[in-house]
């Protein structure tokens, strides 16, 4: 599976703080629960990736929008 390929995949995000200091991304889909934990630094790496992949994204949207490049 690849960041282009869809799936019909429901699953629940949760973002917080832990008890002991630490950034916990918790994941769950079709029963499986998958929880990452982060010193805050790196949360904040991964918080700067995600801004990065949406201004991305809004050009992608946004030339596809103009009659360029539409979703593969």
């Amino acid at each position: 599976m690849s960041i282009n390929s869809e799936r019909d995949i429901e699953a629940n995000l949760q973002i917080g703080p832990t008890d002991i200091g630490m950034v916990r991304i918790f994941v769950e889909a079709g029963g499986v629960e998958i929880p990452m934990d982060f010193e805050p630094e790196e949360a904040e790496e991964i918080a700067e990736e995600i801004r990065a992949a949406a201004e991305a994204a809004r050009i992608v949207a946004q030339g596809a929008s103009k009659g360029g490049k539409g979703k593969r």
